[in-house]
């Protein structure tokens, strides 16, 4: 038996007192404050992020404090503090004699996505005290709590550990395959392969057909219906290839709209980097995918996932830079895409590169295998126990 199971038998054989977080803390607002008329220190100031906004030289916070940013794409964030802040555009959650700061801390970060989901406003989402106060939280005797927050605590630096070796190889593996992934679209490889004097590069333009997509806006989407890629989605969610759309709109304006096949690469035209302008996916589905104006799809017949490959080269990045025009949205037009020069190996090559990138692909990069599926299983089990040293038996009244 446990140290805390132990406690559990001695303090509460019969269960806890459960009560609704508004009835045992109260939520203090934040001070408002810009950039423009802090003096510059070492005091964090906690605003809508999830980090310090920028630094004061005076708090309005000391001791242990719980803040829980007010607005804003993060509004509903839970952190921890033991150090004196300063609390702007967030809030904190103080509790009262019979609850510790950190034990309310981790039952906040057990409910972060119930925290995010009571999100109101449109423009610039909101979180109050008032959303969170209907919580139902357990009040264990104090030295369970302790307990509790013990081993959180040392759970909590033992995954922080793991997960930071775990990243750092990420981050090697990644380079490893960016490098790779160059070289196999380099001649002096691609000759390797074949018992060929040359390689030939062609134009996009000569190997394939750029089709714009045609415009849709997100207050489109919808929640079933006809697939659909919208141009953003491509540098956030979309990697080499995809047999399902993240998004969907209406069969009714789907129809108004143009469609990428199988096999056909979704290119996006526009972003807010240079960085962001060719990435391309792959579409393999069976089903074809309404696609954005923003996007072109490119008909070919080369292998979908060399071409989409290739589209993440250097080599590739380097030859369209001149053609993008920069300003509060970068962009690119088909002729500019279409002058990119792209090795054509034989089809049995392109598969052969094909099929060696995707295992590189599926260590970097798919939670299902490899180190992203090893760190996502950490943050999992993580939870998990978390969530079982919060989970108490309700006394009876």
């Amino acid at each position: 038996m446990s140290d805390l199971d132990r406690l559990i038998e001695e303090l509460c054989p019969d269960g806890v007192e459960f009560v609704k977080l508004g009835n045992c803390c109260k939520f203090k607002r934040g001070t408002t404050i810009t950039k423009s008329i802090i003096t510059s220190g070492e005091i964090p100031v906690v605003a809508g992020g999830q980090k310090p906004a920028y630094y004061h030289n005076e708090p309005n916070r000391t001791g242990e404090s719980i803040t829980i940013s007010s607005s804003g794409a993060y509004a509903g964030f839970v952190m921890y503090w033991d150090q004196p802040i300063f609390v702007s555009d967030a809030f904190t959650v103080e509790p009262n004699e019979k609850l510790l700061s950190k034990y309310v801390y981790y039952f906040l970060t057990d409910k972060q996505e119930i925290i995010h989901s009571s999100k109101k406003g449109g423009g610039v989402p909101h979180v109050h005290g008032s959303d969170i106060a209907p919580l139902i939280i357990p009040l264990p005797p104090l030295p369970i709590q302790r307990e509790i927050v013990r081993i959180l605590d040392n759970f909590t630096e033992l995954t922080a550990e793991l997960t930071a070796e775990l990243t750092a190889e990420l981050t090697a593996r990644k380079k490893q395959y960016e490098h790779y992934r160059d070289a196999l679209f380099n001649e002096n490889y691609l000759l390797k392969f074949e018992n060929v004097s040359e390689v030939k590069r062609v134009p996009l333009s000569d190997v394939g057909t750029f089709i714009r997509g045609r415009r849709f806006v997100k207050t489109d989407m919808v929640n079933e219906g006809t697939p659909c890629i919208h141009y953003g989605e491509l540098y956030t969610h979309y990697g080499v290839w995809a047999k399902q759309a993240k998004s969907y709109i209406s069969p009714e304006l789907a129809a108004k709209l143009r469609f990428a096949r199988t096999g056909n690469v979704v290119i996006v035209a526009a972003g807010e980097t240079i960085e962001d302008i060719g990435k391309g996916v792959a579409w393999l589905s069976d089903s074809d995918v309404v696609v954005h104006d923003a996007c072109y799809i490119f008909e070919h017949n080369l292998e979908p996932k060399y071409v989409s490959y290739f589209l993440r080269t250097k080599i590739f990045h380097s030859q369209i830079k001149r053609y993008i025009s920069s300003g509060k949205i970068s962009s690119i037009s088909t002729d500019g895409l279409g002058k990119a020069l792209i090795p054509v190996p034989s089809i049995e090559v392109q598969k052969k590169i094909v099929s060696i990138l995707d295992r590189f692909d599926a260590l970097c990069n798919d939670l299902t295998s490899g180190i992203p599926a090893e760190i996502e299983a950490r943050r999992k089990q993580y939870e998990y126990y978390r969530d079982k040293l919060l989970t108490f038996k309700e006394a009876s009244a």
